[in-house]
């Protein structure tokens, strides 16, 4: 398998070895202290040095942690910190889109650093990833993953920021639902974030993408009609191949059990591009897999369901 040339104009951060230090922040929600905590504890014994941004534990105003002020300073001191190797979120929740006017981008172009975060983070990695080519970590988090026995994919985390080329398979849930031959720029986020850009000026770059979507909660009818948005505002133009997520909770009740899968091959039963389902990587049910936005990936979608990342996101 041929690898492809490294991706033009990406701001490459360096390659994270265990005993870094990691800054942990809250550019939405607030999480539990406790998951916080167990959260860290597990980044520890992965030898890792975590500390807590300065408003990261903050609760309130409404489910917010902390003002947009306090949020955005937290964000820019973390990506400003020389002792700091990997920037992640403790949850995604609400409110990161109010920091997304008043980030620093020549701060963070300077100290480009890996940035773990899904969810509602998908606006702030996108507009990092769009406007300084910084690739989007779309991995782990501290309280909603890092915090439980089994919620990460401990092997593509590492080979992320170790900057070795990984694949993935029916062992990270992946199944075909078109079958097909796709390369491209690996893209995309949380289904219903990528939505609620549309019409803004940090609108999603879709278009020739290999594009990953992923959601957890929203009935089929709210995943076609989403899809159905997308598509009518000319954000599936040209896409190469739709990589879906485990789609959790993605249900509805006295359903059959298969409605979620019938939804989207109609919804593209007159696109002839590949298209897979089921990889577990942002909202998931266990072992959270790291992908990494911007770099060049290549999906066979057949009987055995291959994702092979093709570049590294890091430099070594």
């Amino acid at each position: 398998m041929a690898e492809f040339p490294a991706t033009a104009l990406l701001l490459k951060p360096t390659a994270v070895a265990p005993g870094s230090g990691v800054s942990v922040i809250s550019p939405a929600s607030f999480a539990v202290p406790e998951r916080v905590e167990r959260g860290m504890e597990r980044l520890r014994s992965l030898s890792y040095a975590p500390r807590l941004g300065q408003h990261t534990q903050h609760r309130g105003p409404l489910f917010f942690a902390g003002t947009p002020a306090q949020r955005l300073a937290d964000l820019h001191a973390a990506f400003a910190d020389p002792d700091t190797a990997i920037v992640t979120c403790v949850r995604g929740g609400y409110g990161s889109n109010y920091l997304l006017d008043g980030i620093d981008l020549e701060l963070i172009r300077q100290h480009p650093k890996p940035f773990f975060a899904y969810s509602d983070l998908t606006g702030i990695q996108l507009h990092l990833l769009d406007q300084l080519g910084l690739p989007a970590f779309h991995g782990p988090m501290v309280s909603a993953d890092f915090s439980l026995d089994d919620g990460v994919h401990l092997a593509s985390f590492q080979a992320a920021l170790a900057g070795e080329p990984y694949s993935l398979g029916a062992a990270e849930g992946l199944r075909t639902l078109k079958p097909g031959t796709a390369r491209g720029t690996l893209y995309g986020g949380c289904l219903s974030m990528l939505v609620s850009l549309l019409g803004t000026p940090w609108e999603p770059h879709t278009e020739g993408k290999l594009l990953f979507i992923e959601d957890t909660g929203a009935k089929p009818y709210q995943i076609d009609r989403m899809l159905w948005q997308l598509r009518q505002a000319g954000k599936l133009d040209g896409v190469r191949g739709i990589v879906f997520g485990e789609m959790l909770d993605c249900v509805s009740p006295g359903a059959p059990p298969h409605l979620l899968e019938e939804v989207i091959v109609h919804a593209f039963k007159d696109v002839n591009i590949p298209i897979v389902i089921g990889l577990r990587s942002g909202h998931v049910s266990r072992g959270n897999v790291t992908l990494t936005f911007g770099v060049n990936a290549e999906l066979h979608a057949a009987e055995e369901t291959q994702l092979h990342l093709l570049e590294p996101a890091v430099t070594r």
